[in-house]
């Protein structure tokens, strides 16, 4: 029997050995800094026709095929003898321009279909006026291709803030650019978001109930919101309210000021980052709903994405666009 133990143990302290320690800050907790990202198959919401969240990884990578074997063809070469695209819109890019990842998100082991992890059916929780308003945010993105002014053009047309929740509360991966940079100090953390140019600065106070009294007045609500955070062991919360209420409108996760989102990062490895969010508002959802991912380290530096308010090509769409008027009122 003593033998039996002493063997367990010895495995027991073999594996604890092998297993990688988590990189810490000067100050004990894991280190979050460096570069990351979620660039992934995987997306926020379900397929409805798909009931599983966890699937084996012969399964993932038959689905990750699929979407891989689409953007491939569409990367072919342009015919230059095919002309000009007839008339209406002929898209923004072919996919030599995008950089969505080629697999689908591994998330503590497992392959997932979607980010979503809770409710189980993975999708989001909307109520009746929060399906009236991703019907509206719809509608607002059509009615962008022909806008009356600046206002009228989406926030990242505008280059505002990221495109499709890259910047958060919570930061969900887009069609390229799906990188960020952490810088973390025993007082703050920064979170440089490569698509357009978002940083997320975050007060790190010492208990929960201080980072909640350090929230700025309501009246300010500022893009990717009013965000503090606290250690909970090993893992940094941060607390984001006080959306604003274009970025809240938008979407891809609809909030008002009054909705709260709960982010959650945890160091698994020297390579990866256990990233979840909660997101409350009772407004647009009938309950809280979670969503869990990976941030896993990534070899290069981002890239600046030279993207500023005012650009050059938001005054070009507005004098295509009045161009345009012109030609129908006179005929032409």
């Amino acid at each position: 029997m003593r033998t039996t133990l002493l063997i367990l143990a010895l495995a027991w302290a073999s594996g604890a050995a092998a297993a990688p320690a988590i990189p810490r800050a000067a100050d004990g907790h894991p280190d979050l800094t460096g570069d990351w990202t979620n660039a992934s198959v995987t997306r926020l919401t379900r397929s409805t026709s798909e009931k599983r969240l966890v699937v084996t990884p012969a399964e993932a990578k038959a689905m990750a095929d699929v979407r891989n074997r689409i953007f491939d063809a569409d990367n072919a070469p342009t015919d230059p003898n095919k002309g000009a695209p007839s008339q209406g819109d002929p898209g923004g890019y072919n996919t030599f321009w995008l950089d969505a990842g080629r697999s689908m998100g591994l998330v503590r082991g497992e392959y997932r279909t979607s980010w979503i992890v809770d409710p189980a059916d993975g999708q989001l929780p909307l109520s009746d006026k929060g399906k009236a308003l991703v019907k509206e945010a719809g509608a607002f993105s059509v009615r962008a291709d022909t806008p009356d002014n600046p206002e009228s053009l989406e926030p990242w047309d505008r280059c505002l803030i990221s495109s499709r929740g890259s910047g958060g509360p919570g930061m969900l991966n887009n069609i390229y650019n799906s990188n960020y940079a952490i810088v973390q100090t025993p007082h703050a953390v920064a979170i440089q978001v490569e698509m357009i140019h978002d940083v997320r600065t975050i007060p790190v106070f010492a208990t929960k109930a201080e980072a909640q009294a350090g929230h700025g007045p309501a009246a300010l609500q500022p893009w990717l919101g009013d965000s503090t955070g606290w250690w909970e062991g090993d893992v940094l919360v941060v607390e984001t309210v006080n959306v604003n209420r274009e970025q809240g409108r938008a979407g891809p996760i609809f909030l008002t000021p009054q909705g709260r989102v709960t982010e959650r990062f945890e160091r698994t490895s020297p390579t990866q980052i256990t990233y979840s969010f909660e997101v409350e508002d009772p407004t647009y959802y009938t309950r809280p709903w979670r969503a869990e991912m990976s941030l896993n380290a990534k070899p290069d530096r981002l890239f600046e994405y030279a993207c500023h308010e005012g650009n050059y090509a938001m005054g070009n769409i507005l004098r295509g666009v009045r161009v345009k008027e012109k030609a129908a009122r006179s005929g032409q």
